[in-house]
């Protein structure tokens, strides 16, 4: 194999490869990227045998093959190579050593055989649909800061994609919970969606796929089977095993009877909780909330630390409220908002509260309360 590749392409390419790549491995050949070179393009594929990415890339390539060589190292070079240079990789297959040189500089990394590397197998895909970049990353972006760490709940640690029924509309929807926290982000329903099982696309997916999500223009092939899902733009392929678990019914957790109602502006509330959680202790992070009419009084006491408290103007007319939350889970919604008002709807003290966006219910985040 020989090929020349632009040394900013490759590094694009090597970088989704070495990312999807654990590091602690005890199998060698998965700490490595399968390079593929024919006709005029190269790719770069890499594993942890439960998430594959394949980078497809153009190069100048003067002798087709394939061998392995470590992600990692291999990133971290073309990343310290000067920018604009020419890269070359060249590998004869005798010595067992990848030649990688770019300008006075000249490498060579060890080898594995390309017979060795797992590619993994594909799945018949049920259901086939394309959605804009956009609207993708919206679904997930919204709702990856509610899914679970907690591995003895496994199912809950990942996003929930599946078709829902909003009022006789059907939708594509992402729901994330940790047991704290819920979001739930619909979208419109992609033509050829219908049909499409539910599956739980791990955290790591998530991740991984938000890489390909930076081009707005580009659209994003979604397949989906009961096992696996792939996400696909024309250079780029993120394939992945879903989490074999029942997600639970996440409709009960949504109050339906919240009906006092707090509008505030979502930037200063987020602004303000950060404030004041300032002087907390990291371990408990209760934020007060005193909600009269119009007015907001946001507090926070830290025996060991201190007090703060941080008063807004809000548009609130029902009865006098006191409620306390975590200041990690509301900064986190907070952020969530793109519209300039955040709308919260309570309850009791005691009971989850409701967070949408304005009067958006696409977007739709419940936070439990703590005792203050």
């Amino acid at each position: 194999m020989k090929l020349s590749i632009e040394r900013a392409t490759l590094l694009k390419a090597v970088a989704h490869a070495q990312s999807v790549v654990e590091r602690r491995n005890t199998i060698p050949i998965l700490a490595n990227v399968l390079i593929e070179a024919k006709g005029d393009t190269v790719s770069f594929r890499a594993t942890d045998l439960d998430v594959e990415v394949v980078d497809n890339a153009s190069a100048q390539v003067e002798r087709a093959g394939s061998t392995t060589v470590g992600a990692v190292t291999l990133h971290e070079i073309v990343r310290k190579l000067p920018d604009g240079a020419l890269v070359s990789l060249s590998d004869d297959g005798a010595s067992g050593r990848l030649i990688v040189e770019a300008g006075r500089s000249n490498f060579q990394l060890a080898t594995l055989p390309r017979e060795d590397f797992p590619v993994m197998a594909t799945s018949e895909y049920t259901t086939n649909f394309s959605i804009p970049a956009p609207e993708l990353r919206r679904l997930f972006d919204k709702s990856k800061f509610a899914i679970s760490t907690e591995e003895t709940r496994y199912y809950l640690n990942g996003v929930y994609m599946h078709l829902a029924d909003e009022g006789g509309n059907m939708t594509l929807r992402c729901v994330a919970t940790d047991g704290h926290r819920l979001a739930r982000i619909d979208a419109p329903l992609p033509m050829g969606a219908e049909g499409m099982p539910g599956v739980i696309v791990p955290r790591k997916t998530v991740g991984e796929m938000r890489k390909l999500l930076d081009d707005d223009d580009v659209a994003i092939a979604v397949s989906v089977s009961e096992t696996k899902v792939r996400f696909a733009t024309p250079a780029i392929t993120l394939t992945s095993k879903v989490i074999d678990g029942t997600f639970p019914d996440y409709t009960r957790v949504i109050p339906k009877g919240n009906t006092k109602r707090l509008e505030v502006d979502a930037k200063e509330f987020a602004h303000a909780v950060d404030r004041v959680a300032t002087v907390s202790s990291e371990r408990s992070r209760a934020v007060k909330m005193q909600i009269d009419e119009d007015r907001l009084i946001l507090s926070v006491n830290a025996p060991d630390s201190g007090n703060a408290e941080e008063e807004l103007a809000v548009a609130y007319g029902d009865e006098k409220l006191e409620i306390g939350f975590n200041a990690k889970y509301l900064l986190e919604i907070a952020n969530q908002v793109d519209r300039e008002n955040a709308v919260f709807l309570f309850n009791s003290p005691g009971d989850p509260t409701l967070m949408q966006e304005g009067n958006d219910t696409s977007a739709v985040y419940v936070v439990m309360p703590m005792r203050v």
